[in-house]
């Protein structure tokens, strides 16, 4: 494994909503640190019973030390798992279960998650603000940054290993996986 790391130009770490951030993934992390792996990070099995978004994401901060960004907020978790809503688009997105979540369908966020999603997209922009210097400026004059202007800063700040980007979703289910991939 440690070789191949030298070679990545990019990984993604997927981790599982309801064990978190287990050793194996602690020990890869950490050789990835080491070879300056620019990363993602995917919060699977959020249909999952006992799945929890947040402390998954406290243990990407606490346990592997680093900057996680949330790009998606999940709407529901465990069997009320429904969909996420995307940070950079606000906007809020379901998996249709018949065609196995390739047909993804665009709402509103909810207007249960809309002051939550409001704060995680003003915390997004202002990190990403302090981890790219050309765009601080931008953010100082206005602090709500375009999804357009948030894609190339997040992509700078990824490959300088500043922050690691936070998706969530439910694999086997193809929810989720289309975004991680864009």
């Amino acid at each position: 494994v440690e070789r191949s790391l030298r070679v990545l130009d990019g990984a993604v770490g997927v981790f599982c909503a309801v064990g978190g951030v287990q050793p194996q993934s602690e020990t890869v992390w950490r050789q990835a640190d080491r070879y300056h792996v620019p990363r993602l990070a995917f919060v699977n099995k959020m249909d999952r019973m006992g799945a929890d978004f947040e402390s998954c994401v406290g243990e990407i901060r606490t346990k592997l030390h680093a900057n996680p960004v949330l790009l998606q907020l999940p709407i529901g978790q465990a069997e009320t798992f429904a969909g996420v809503v995307d940070l950079l688009e606000m906007r809020a997105l379901s998996y249709d279960e018949g065609s196995e979540g390739r047909e993804v369908r665009e709402f509103e966020v909810p207007a249960e998650l809309k002051e939550i999603a409001a704060a995680a997209r003003a915390e997004l922009c202002e990190k990403v603000a302090e981890a790219d210097e050309a765009i601080m400026e931008a953010y100082l004059e206005q602090p709500d940054l375009s999804a357009e202007t948030l894609r190339g800063a997040v992509r700078r700040a990824v490959i300088a290993g500043k922050i690691v980007p936070v998706l969530c979703g439910s694999s086997l289910k193809n929810k989720g996986v289309q975004q991680l991939l864009d």
